[in-house]
């Protein structure tokens, strides 16, 4: 049988050790899992077996999920064939088509292809009521600058909205031979477990905006970088970069804009 090919920067894992420890990692007490590009199933399969669990796979290449398909008959309603960042979430599972149950709750993980994994995350944010945690392998750089902490060079825009709404932890480093193709970047682990912010406590758009204002020219001082945003009194912050602010500030950074109306996401 032929394996898929490689697709969307996507590296397929081969150590099945990383696999055991990857999946070894998952909350039993979130049941339902989605798995994101399994490709040849080297993750999924360890899903598979796991007692207690309800998993799920989706792909956007069809050879992956017709070489899944093939290769485990018996989960063969459970391989998607469907893009996670256009997808309707509110209709997944498929089995809830139609019907008024409530919506559940699901964890993700997976080997996400590099080419759109912060997209995923982009995603995972939307729909963080129903994603109560994430576990799985980035490239390096982006493991390390969504869990840096206030301070570091790698801290920016994904590490301030993340960790807004996600404790991160940073589990383990992975070297390119585990791969194939190997890629030519280290790789890393990590995990993403909802925090008990359920609201952030000024306008969240608002929120969003300002920090993505800050770290487009995070060499700028806040005093200047935010000053296309409008009138604010910004004294407090002035002499500050966007680095040196956790969540907390940017909170209360936000709120100093209070004349700023602001009705979707910038």
């Amino acid at each position: 049988m032929v394996q898929p090919k490689k697709h969307l920067g996507q590296h397929f894992l081969r150590d099945e050790n990383i696999a055991r420890k990857i999946t070894g990692l998952i909350n039993p007490a979130v049941p339902l899992i989605l798995e994101i590009g399994p490709g040849t199933g080297v993750l999924s399969k360890y899903l598979m077996e796991m007692p207690g669990v309800d998993p799920w796979f989706m792909d956007i290449d069809r050879e992956s999920i017709e070489y899944l398909k093939a290769s485990y008959p018996q989960f063969a309603p459970r391989f998607l064939l469907d893009d996670f960042l256009k997808t309707d979430l509110d209709q997944f599972p498929p089995i809830h088509h139609g019907t008024t149950a409530p919506q559940h709750q699901f964890s993700l993980i997976g080997n996400f292809p590099y080419n759109i994994s912060t997209q995923i995350l982009f995603r995972v944010l939307e729909n963080r009521d129903r994603i109560p945690e994430v576990t799985g392998m980035f490239q390096k750089e982006v493991a390390e600058r969504i869990a840096a902490p206030p301070g570091s060079k790698t801290y920016g825009i994904l590490s301030v909205l993340l960790q807004a709404f996600y404790e991160i932890e940073y589990l383990f480093t992975v070297g390119e031979t585990v791969f194939y193709p190997p890629p030519k970047v280290k790789s890393a682990v990590i995990r993403l477990r909802r925090n008990q912010t359920e609201t952030l406590d000024c306008d969240e758009f608002l929120f969003f905006r300002v920090v993505k204002t800050a770290f487009n020219q995070r060499r700028k001082t806040l005093r200047n970088s935010l000053s296309s945003l409008g009138p604010a009194d910004l004294k407090e912050f002035s002499g500050l970069r966007p680095e040196q602010l956790g969540v907390p500030e940017f909170v209360s950074l936000t709120k100093l804009f209070i004349n700023l109306q602001v009705k979707s996401p910038a």
